[in-house]
């Protein structure tokens, strides 16, 4: 890893921490990883996830003045995201949208929900959390800010002291599986950003159910369903904030998961590395080992420099993410700008590495044991969720123009 940069950027105990979860990957994961795609019944994932939980992730999701544990940084919670992902990204998912789902409730103080959610999580029973954003009509259009929330079907009506939610949501990480939902709706569409609404809804609540579990390529770990919301009814204080707040909390969101998404992005990309250098080193073609041909040596330096820029460029806009009273508000377009870029720069390294990994490991790269072709399915999932590669690229360079495609 970029050593220099993450001793200026982490802490001392966010560094034992990285040191700690790294050993836990190589210690628990690695070995078991090409397993977990055929784990359909979750009982080798929910092994690993309940020995995460037992070492501080789940806790850690919880402000530590309700039991939880200090909050990490951005930059802090990428590198840990970064770190599970090089074992598997469908477990970094599901612990990193478990601590998402909760975020726009920590950036309102919304009490009310903080200690409803601390007395579900600091259990000793493993739990996890979903935000739920996507849905089956208008798709990644409900994450367009030039949008406003003028796409979003699902709505929410106040009803006396409660909101009344209806409406659907499509391929939502932990959906089906979490102790606790923050739906993303309205209050009424043309409001735009003022009728933007982060309502949390606890499972079970009558009203809420499922669809079937999608079967995917891949991330076994991260599980995705559609979500029906029937009549739901939840207190009026489960709202995340007010008009105007909470959409900016959903921009902040975006952000947020767009700087997981790098992360996430360059773990996968570090993990497939470290296989082909070794398996390079090892493999004999006309009589000396795969590395020391140049046009192979020539590849694996394209992979190192996509690895290293990529892991530069999150961390330094986690660390501005990190300092909004230098950088600006953290739902300011510039953030999501930077965020954006990190994801798309990040999967498109990722994606080129894992090729190049299996051109230099020819059918071998291919079959299931040697797992690089893991890495692979699952580098393209990271570039197609949140928005996508295109929608990603629009919300870059609205960091430097006003750029209103898709505006209604």
């Amino acid at each position: 890893m970029s050593q220099p940069l993450l001793r200026e950027l982490l802490t001392e105990k966010d560094r034992l921490i990285q040191q700690a979860v790294r050993a836990f990957v190589d210690r628990e994961i690695m070995p078991v990883r090409q397993q977990l795609d055929d784990d359909k019944d979750h009982i080798l994932i929910d092994r690993i996830s309940e020995k995460l939980k037992d070492i501080g992730f789940q806790r850690g999701i919880v402000p530590e003045r309700y039991g939880g544990l200090p909050q990490r940084s951005a930059v802090g919670t990428c590198v840990l995201m970064e770190e599970i992902a090089r074992g598997d990204v469908g477990l970094a998912v599901s612990l990193g949208c478990t601590g998402w789902f909760i975020m726009p409730a920590i950036l309102a103080n919304n009490e009310a929900v903080l200690r409803e959610v601390a007395a579900v999580f600091s259990g000793d029973e493993l739990r996890r959390g979903c935000f739920a954003m996507t849905e089956p009509e208008a798709g990644c259009d409900v994450e367009n800010p030039a949008l406003h929330g003028k796409s979003i079907s699902t709505r929410a009506i106040l009803d006396g002291d409660e909101w009344v939610l209806n409406g659907s949501k499509r391929f939502p990480s932990n959906a089906g599986i979490s102790a606790y939902y923050c739906v993303v709706c309205t209050t009424d569409p043309n409001l735009g950003d003022e009728g933007i609404a982060l309502i949390y809804v606890p499972h079970p609540s009558e009203g809420l159910s499922f669809g079937k579990f999608e079967n995917k390529a891949g991330m076994q770990a991260d599980r995705n369903c559609d979500i029906y919301l029937d009549n739901v009814r939840v207190p009026k204080k489960n709202r995340a904030a007010g008009p105007g707040e909470d959409a900016k909390l959903l921009q902040i969101n975006l952000t947020v998961g767009r700087l997981g998404s790098g992360a996430m992005a360059v773990g996968a990309a570090q993990g497939a590395f470290e296989t082909v250098l070794e398996y390079t080193k090892n493999r004999i073609v006309a009589g000396k080992p795969i590395r020391e041909h140049s046009i192979c040596a020539g590849m694996l330096a394209d992979m190192v420099i996509g690895i290293e820029t990529a892991r530069t460029y999150y961390l330094t806009a986690a660390y501005m993410f990190d300092r909004p009273e230098i950088y600006g508000p953290r739902e300011s377009p510039d953030h999501l700008s930077r965020a954006s870029i990190a994801k798309v720069y990040g999967t498109e390294v990722a994606i080129m590495v894992t090729n190049k990994a299996m051109e230099l490991m020819g059918s071998y790269g291919y079959m299931r044991e040697y797992g690089v072709e893991k890495y692979w399915r699952d580098c393209k999932e990271i570039q197609l969720w949140e928005g996508g590669a295109q929608l990603g690229r629009f919300d870059v360079v609205r960091g430097y123009y006003d750029f209103q495609m898709g505006d209604h």
